[in-house]
């Protein structure tokens, strides 16, 4: 019996789905949409990165060349790009730096993978030569290590590591910047243990216990960047709610509930017959506050902290005691002061138990260019035998609020270096030389390869090269020349930390040691992975099978006008 043979044109989906398929319909348009999107950011890479004016869903306006905002608040509809976005997400997610790289790599790697395909290579063959390109890139990248950061860390060498990542971002501010960021995190830093060496191990394992979120900032406009400053501890921009202004060597209480009167959940009615009894209506609410206010003062607490409203009786008896009171709204906030006072937020009104009260050695209130701020200031030491938590603020001055936000993710982005320095204290040279040297190593592996495999590679190769073109073409040089001049030098072999000299002095190129121009080696090797991980995943797709969208489409009558 013979196989029945469905006819021609038997529907296989409901209608509306739509099906892309093949070498033209589905590999090449993927490439192209992903390409469109590296293309985008390629021109906010680098120091002379433009800018680009984002604005989101919520009417929101970002003026910022930082790739990683960008990609936030843009909405990605194409599959392809989407998993662009997820793989960038992913480094900023683990490293905080390099979310650019990824995209630009992928989307380089996808355009030279084109080339091939076109040329009649299968997709099979190209995303299998990557791999081994891959492979071999991130092997040749652990013999490029030229520094790692001291330990236990200085300021100094902490703003060494962080200057190129500040001035990728603010270029021009970077020897401003540099000192605050490493002052801040050398504040935050947990106490070097005895003994350590400068190894890179010992460093890594030193810094573990560092976290991001320790290392705050606030934006105050006005003044210049010239006036920023460091404070240690935590900052926030409004004022005590009471009378009392300051506190010193104080212990703490944190509220989530608002201190007021309970009210009831059920409205009742209540019969006054004269005016003694409505006199004396609310004292025993008011008997009954006062004593929970001074059960809280005979605790020893002297500063409040509450993340609601504070009632006006509340406020009459913690001012006869002399608490000071401020109330923190956020509660991302309160949860990182708790952290810093070492309290426990109290969901009930009441005296806290010993463990649960915070302690502060100094909070007051001071003028920031004209506006009052309230600082929780820790200073060196230990409370009940533990070692006080540690945090540091970085206050922003500057003229405009777009110029403060630019300034504070140029902020977090050196910050996160210190994070990706605490997996691996190893830096390599900058300024594109790393990639121009893992370029040139990859195309001698891939000569030695035999079969297709070697096309693949050598491509890979060529797609490294994206970092110093681009570099050289956003600071308005000649980029093949440049280019050209860097590979020359690098073809000695004993030039392996020549990059482009954004300046365009000695033929566009400088060696990065002596003028200290260092990347991550950890952001650089997952950058890799990532990037080849989604071009290899871009690759590997044939097919796009859309369903209909779903929702039901009201049918507009004649006549009927937007309103």
């Amino acid at each position: 019996m013979s196989l029945k043979v469905p006819k021609a044109g038997t529907p296989i989906f409901k209608d509306g789905y739509k099906i892309s398929q093949g070498i033209e319909d589905a590999v090449l348009r993927n490439i192209e949409a992903a390409s469109e999107l590296s293309g985008m950011l390629r021109t906010s890479f680098g120091p002379n990165g433009k800018n680009k004016i984002v604005i989101n869903h919520l009417s929101r306006t970002f003026v910022t060349s930082d790739s990683a905002t960008i990609l936030r608040e843009l909405d990605v509809v194409h599959p392809i790009g989407k998993l662009l976005v997820l793989a960038s997400q992913q480094q900023e997610a683990e490293l905080g730096d390099g979310s650019a790289l990824v995209v630009m790599l992928a989307g380089e790697l996808l355009q030279k993978a084109a080339q091939l395909i076109t040329l009649g290579l299968h997709p099979t063959e190209v995303l299998q030569g990557y791999e081994l390109a891959r492979d071999k890139a991130v092997q040749e990248l652990e013999d490029l290590s030229v520094a790692s950061l001291t330990s236990p860390p200085t300021v100094e060498s902490l703003a060494l590591a962080i200057r190129p990542a500040l001035a990728s971002k603010q270029y021009g501010q970077e020897d401003l910047l540099a000192p605050l960021v490493a002052q801040a995190v050398s504040l935050v830093l947990p106490q070097a243990p005895s003994g350590t060496g400068a190894s890179s191990s010992s460093s890594a394992a030193f810094l573990k216990d560092f976290n991001v979120d320790n290392v705050r900032v606030v934006k105050i406009m006005g003044g210049s960047l010239s006036d920023s400053r460091v404070v240690r501890g935590m900052v926030f921009g409004r004022t005590p709610e009471g009378v009392v202004r300051k506190a010193e060597a104080a212990k703490v209480a944190v509220f989530t509930c608002g201190l007021d009167i309970s009210q009831t959940e059920t409205k009742g009615t209540v019969l006054l017959h004269n005016a003694k009894e409505l006199s004396t209506f609310s004292h025993g609410e008011e008997k009954s506050l006062e004593l929970i206010i001074r059960q809280i003062a005979d605790s020893g607490v002297k500063v409040v902290v509450t993340g609601s409203t504070v009632g006006e009786l509340a406020m009459h008896y913690l001012n006869r005691f002399g608490i000071l009171v401020i109330k923190i709204l956020s509660k991302f906030e309160l949860r990182r002061l708790s952290t810093l006072l070492g309290a426990t937020p109290l969901a009930r009104m009441g005296p806290p138990t010993p463990e649960e009260a915070g302690w502060v050695d100094v909070v007051e209130t001071t003028e920031i260019g004209g506006d009052r701020v309230t600082v929780f200031r820790q200073e060196e030491g230990k409370v009940g035998g533990k070692a006080k938590p540690r945090m540091a603020t970085v206050v922003l001055r500057g003229a405009t609020a777009n110029l403060l936000d630019d300034v504070e993710r140029a902020v977090d982005d050196g910050v996160n270096v210190i994070k990706a320095l605490t997996r691996d204290a190893r830096l390599v040279p900058g300024a594109g030389a790393t990639e121009v040297e893992l370029s040139r190593r990859v195309t001698e592996f891939g000569e030695k390869m035999p079969g297709l495999n070697q096309h693949a590679i050598r491509k890979f190769a060529e797609a490294l090269e994206v970092v110093p073109r681009t570099l050289a073409e956003n600071a308005g040089l000649d980029a093949t020349e440049t280019v050209s001049a860097v590979f020359a030098k690098h073809a000695n072999k004993d030039s392996a930390d020549v990059g482009i000299d954004i300046d365009g002095e000695n033929d566009g190129t400088v060696a990065t040691t002596p003028a200290q121009i260092f990347d991550v080696l950890a952001a650089k090797h997952w950058a890799l992975r990532y990037a080849t991980g989604a071009a290899v995943q871009v690759l590997s797709v044939d097919s796009i099978i859309m369903s209909k969208p779903a929702g039901i489409k009201v049918p507009q009558q004649k006549g009927w006008d937007e309103d």
